[in-house]
């Protein structure tokens, strides 16, 4: 799948949008992240998350995915012609869903 528009929301300390960048790096996937102000936030986040208001959001070709297990399971499926980030096994995949 191709690359354009990859645009990963973030605010810097959170470890769940390291998560995001982690696989979006693991797959080889360049990017322009956006860095958020959690206080003031920006009309973007505010209509790319408009249930939960809060990062991380993935914006891939103007569609937005939330929550930080959806987008690696959303990269790891729409960039597949790379290794994938979770296991084969249901269990063990389950299993680092769950982490």
């Amino acid at each position: 799948m191709a690359e354009a528009n990859v645009v990963p929301l973030d605010f810097w300390p959170s470890s769940y949008g390291m998560r995001v960048k982690i696989a979006l790096a693991e797959k080889g996937i360049s990017y322009e992240c956006k860095q958020e102000d959690l206080e003031a936030k920006s009309s973007l986040i505010l209509e790319m998350n408009p249930v939960h208001k809060m990062i991380p959001v993935l914006i891939h070709n103007g569609k937005s995915i939330c929550e930080s297990l959806n987008i690696v399971q959303y990269i790891d499926e729409a960039w597949n012609l790379k290794p994938s980030l979770l296991p084969s096994d249901l269990y063990k995949r389950s299993q680092a869903r769950f982490c």
